[in-house]
């Protein structure tokens, strides 16, 4: 068991569970853990609290920073939940890999979320399709000015209650001058400069009214690759596809349960390349029924607009099939109203330590 100091001032009382606005909430408690001399130690559980960091933290000038995200849910019995906590371990890891930073025990990552959710399972929000959104990080702490890796790290994992992440179906803008990544580049890995080189194109699409950017590639500008920071799935000729990952795309732990549960409900499902000329063509002679992202704080979102040079592709949100079926499936997973025929879920112990 990982040590755990428990608030003596806990913040849940002042929480509105049916107006949580997203990404501002924190729950009382966090895991923390540093890497020193080639080995995690200080690993503990404790109340959730702010950093002293040195300014010459490497993390701030040469960008050495993870995340993953993965969510916490009730089941209809009341305890709490996970989904294939494993996958985001694994994925960590993966970002770890590619930004030159150590590799963090798997068992323990579980282990850590799953202590964390248990003392904190009262902060989980019972409404369907909201969540505790789980928020791991991983950053140099070398104080030290000099481009190479870090020799220390801090790893915490974090705490959120949300509600649904979007709640009415997008308008995306097809990009054509600014990329989200590149292969050989760091698309796959959960990066902080991803998704900060995405802001000034993200901002510029809103001032036109768009929602979210819907990414293209950086070659030839004309294979779609993402929808803002969520894969992008679309239905032609009632098949759903999907880009394939190629280095360049984020390898979503959701994109890989839709996939899994289309296929063993008898959909057809491909993961092949797909240009923004396929989509007009599609949608031209109406065989293009439906648009939607997945991601771990949308789950599945519709989209019922790209736009593209002079051309602006409409869909009605209200006649797709396949999207919503596959958001109540996996909500259903996630409280356990629906049988887990593939062993993702896993019900934790309600801790009464708080």
């Amino acid at each position: 068991m990982i040590p755990v100091t428990l608030t003596t001032h806990s913040r849940l009382s002042s929480l509105d569970f049916d107006d949580i606005p997203f990404g501002k909430v924190f729950s009382d408690h966090m895991f923390y853990a540093e890497y020193n001399n080639g080995t995690w130690q200080k690993m503990e559980i404790k109340p959730l609290q702010k950093l002293e960091i040195h300014p010459s933290n490497l993390a701030w000038h040469y960008g050495q920073s993870i995340f993953e995200g993965m969510k916490a849910t009730k089941h209809i019995d009341g305890s709490p939940m996970l989904m294939r906590p494993e996958m985001h371990a694994q994925r960590m890891n993966a970002s770890a890999e590619r930004m030159c930073m150590p590799t963090f025990p798997e068992e323990m990552f579980v282990e850590a979320v799953s202590q964390l959710v248990s003392i904190e399972s009262a902060w989980i929000p019972p409404a369907k399709g909201s969540a505790l959104y789980l928020r791991p990080i991983m950053f140099a702490a070398d104080e030290f000015i000099g481009v190479r890796p870090s020799e220390k790290y801090i790893y915490i994992i974090m705490a959120l209650p949300v509600g649904p992440y979007y709640s009415t179906p997008l308008r995306l803008k097809a990009e054509e001058t600014y990329i989200r990544a590149a292969d050989g580049g760091t698309g796959e890995a959960k990066t902080a400069g991803n998704y900060a080189g995405s802001l000034y194109p993200w901002q510029k699409a809103k001032d036109e009214g768009y929602d979210q950017i819907m990414w293209l590639d950086a070659k030839e500008k004309k294979y779609i690759q993402e929808a803002g920071t969520m894969n992008i799935f679309c239905v032609i000729n009632d098949v759903v596809i999907t880009p394939k990952t190629s280095g360049s795309i984020l390898k979503g732990i959701t994109r890989d349960s839709i996939l899994k549960i289309l296929s063993a409900e008898g959909y057809q499902v491909e993961e092949r390349e797909i240009t923004i000329d396929d989509l007009i063509a599609a949608s031209n002679d109406g065989s293009l029924t439906e648009i939607f992202g997945s991601g771990t704080a949308a789950v599945v979102i519709h989209v019922k607009e790209v736009g593209y040079q002079d051309t602006t592709l409409t869909l009605d949100p209200d006649t797709f099939k396949i999207a919503p079926f596959v958001k109540n499936y996996i909500d259903s997973l996630r409280d356990g109203s629906m049988e887990d025929k593939f062993g993702w879920t896993t019900k934790l112990t309600q801790s009464t330590a708080v």
